[in-house]
């Protein structure tokens, strides 16, 4: 089988993989000074906010659709609403998710084009999540 038949979900490691990458976005969001405006908009124990991105991006990434299956259409935008996120909330949430995403990549073995797509493709759902006006 070739690269290409694996979703991306496989060759990001599976549930294993996906289930790093988010924990290692949480990770850095609680690190990060510029992301300290997102992290507040998280409840202190991020146990359900981990599992709920998990289950998202597993669909998302062409693994399990255990979100959809869970809770329904994902309505991110509606989902997203009541928090106000600009461009610096975008921005922020972008920066831990792409060094997530690059560390992770990296464990794996995923080729920078697949990361770089996946990011392009995370940058305009982040972006569409915007609330605020610049």
């Amino acid at each position: 089988m070739s690269e290409m038949q694996f979703s991306h979900y496989e060759r990001l490691g599976g549930e294993q993989g996906v289930r790093r990458l988010v924990d290692r976005f949480y990770d850095l969001m609680a690190q990060r000074s510029e992301a300290e405006g997102i992290r507040k908009m998280h409840p202190e124990n991020l146990d359900g906010s981990r599992d709920k991105l998990f289950m998202f991006l597993s669909g998302w990434l062409g693994g399990p659709a255990l979100y959809i299956e869970k809770y329904g259409h994902p309505r991110l935008r509606a989902r997203h609403l009541p928090f106000a996120i600009g461009e610096a909330e975008r921005d922020a949430w972008m920066r831990c998710m792409s060094q997530a995403l690059d560390e992770i990549g990296e464990e794996q073995g995923v080729d920078t084009m697949l990361r770089d797509h996946l990011k392009q493709s995370l940058w305009n759902t982040a972006d569409h999540m915007r609330n605020l006006q610049p």
